[in-house]
């Protein structure tokens, strides 16, 4: 399926920025270039957060297994163009399914992990899936059972697939299933077709004041967001990278999965357990490229010194301000524009990140005859001041059939929701206060959820400031007379709802009544500052 107009492939085409090279097509060529290189390996602690033994395979063996899964996939009906949801952790299971997907002409559409029942219900529906992959686990949470639960409410889905070894009842084991496609023919998927890296890729997720939406992309559109952070680092061809993030957006797919395809090199996976297991797994490796969220770039960046490392800091839109810092090694700044685009920059001896300049946005950085994968513009709606993007690795076109989430300006920029700071021609902040909760916008939602746990007469949700995460969410219920509420009952009712992790609340208070403004509106403001310790005062 293509959503681009002829007229913007023409244009990227003719830039040189645009070609006819799928993602998978990437591995074909590292395969044949150098068979024997090791390309995927799981984090070493794998059994301790996901079904099955931590695996390693070269581009050859790699290879092999996605023409396997690509002829297993093809061999069920699965044909080119359809959609697939995928909810599984970082493993190595997960990227060979997607490679595989690829291979066999399919839409990949995969979902954050802390989506539970409604979101990922929503999501299937929005996009038509006919399969959806999952995993057994991930730590104490079950993703194989949400996934066939939301199977079984919605009727269009044909196929269930679970990676790793404990799938539940209703779950097909995915492994087994593929090992009876090794002779796999390497006719299958989409057949000859030199715009097959215009075809949808990927439908990854925004979130809209309708819930989530669907932005799709194409393999050029991928290729062209890898370019930029590859290029930033100066990666080297079979370089070893560290990725913690999961393959679901513009961080995991975009600046993790791409570059190690670019690079030839080793995609070494990683879960976030603690700051030190990712510091020793980058030394492990020796690392020449290691993904890190932003507020915790500077602990690693000091803690690889001499290691020859590139660190690159991840800044989100609702990440916190960045602390001052300078860096003796190479430090990049990722900014992530939502599922939009990203920018990388390098630091250089600055102790902040760098401005964004508004314009064109080569690659790398400060090389004006490198190629321009994105530029940068601004709209002003009247209340603020919001961020546009126009060029190869932004997406333009909306998915049929969804909630629109794409709006062109004039220009024929990408209009984001993301609002801007100007300061001599270039932007100086971007984004929301970090948080790691919901939108404010869902707080009255949450009431309800809150507020219908048995001995609770009426809750409120609310947000309190957090230095380090940005916010976080919390709940004041006023319990039914005589009643009291009990914690761990209710965050059990809540897992029974399948109430998204994201909106899970740090604190519980327990009040007799809730505060009201004048108007009879509860006074969420007055329930944050209430629950903040209040400070000591010095005693002269």
């Amino acid at each position: 399926m293509i959503l681009c107009s002829e007229e913007t492939i023409a244009q990227y085409t003719t830039s040189g920025v645009w070609g006819s090279v799928t993602l998978d097509a990437l591995v074909k060529r590292a395969a044949q270039t150098n068979p024997h290189q090791l390309a995927l390996v799981d984090a070493p602690d794998r059994a301790q957060w996901t079904g099955g033994k931590p695996r390693k395979l070269t581009f050859k063996q790699a290879e092999e297994e996605i023409n396997r899964i690509a002829a297993f996939f093809s061999a069920v009906g699965l044909e080119p163009d359809k959609v697939i949801g995928i909810q599984a952790p970082n493993t190595v299971d997960t990227v060979l399914t997607m490679l595989g997907a690829w291979r066999a002409g399919l839409i990949v559409s995969p979902f954050p992990l802390h989506w539970r029942h409604r979101e990922i219900l929503q999501a299937l529906s929005t996009v038509g899936a006919k399969a959806f992959i999952t995993a057994d686990r991930i730590e104490a949470r079950f993703l194989g059972e949400d996934a066939r639960d939301a199977a079984a409410d919605y009727f269009s889905l044909k196929f269930v697939f679970g990676l790793g070894s404990s799938v539940p009842d209703g779950v097909l084991e995915l492994a087994p299933l593929v090992q009876q496609y090794a002779e796999a023919a390497e006719t299958v998927g989409r057949s000859a077709d030199k715009n097959a890296a215009n075809h949808i890729a990927t439908l990854t997720w925004i979130q809209t004041k309708h819930g989530p939406a669907p932005v799709p992309r194409s393999h050029n559109h991928w290729i062209s967001a890898g370019l930029m952070p590859f290029l930033e680092a100066r990666l080297k061809t079979k370089a070893n990278l560290v990725v913690p993030f999961v393959a679901c957006g513009m961080t995991g797919i975009g600046a993790g999965l791409v570059p190690w395809l670019l690079s030839e090199g080793t995609l070494h996976l990683h879960h976030p357990i603690a700051l030190h297991s990712l510091t020793d797994h980058a030394r492990t490796v020796d690392a020449d490229y290691v993904l890190v969220p932003g507020a915790l770039a500077p602990h690693i960046d000091e803690a690889l010194q001499g290691w020859n490392t590139a660190v690159t800091a991840v800044w989100s839109p609702t990440s916190t301000r960045p602390a001052r810092y300078k860096s003796n090694g190479t430090f990049i700044d990722l900014h992530v524009l939502e599922d939009f685009g990203f920018v990388a920059k390098l630091r250089g001896t600055n102790v902040l990140p760098n401005k964004l300049e508004l314009g064109n946005v080569h690659a790398p950085s400060g090389n004006i005859h490198g190629p321009v994968l994105m530029s940068l513009d601004t709209l002003d709606n009247g209340d603020e001041t919001l961020i546009t993007l126009q060029g190869a690795m932004v997406p333009s076109a909306n998915w049929p059939d969804a909630e629109t989430c794409l709006e062109l300006t004039e220009s024929g920029c990408t209009q984001t929701n993301l609002p801007v700071q100007i300061a001599n021609g270039a932007i100086s902040d971007f984004g929301r206060t970090g948080t790691i909760a919901p939108d404010s916008s869902e707080l009255p939602h949450l009431d309800m959820i809150y507020s219908a746990f048995p001995g609770v007469s009426e809750a409120a949700a609310f947000l309190v400031e957090d230095e380090v995460l940005g916010a976080r969410l919390m709940v004041a219920v006023v319990p039914s007379e005589g009643a009291t509420v009990d914690v761990d009952a209710f965050y059990a009712y809540l897992d029974a709802e399948r109430v998204s992790l994201a909106m899970l609340p740090h604190r519980i208070f327990s009040l007799r009544s809730l505060p009201r403004s004048e108007a009879g509106e509860v006074d969420r403001t007055r329930l944050a500052r209430r629950s903040q310790p209040r400070e000591k005062t010095a005693v002269a």
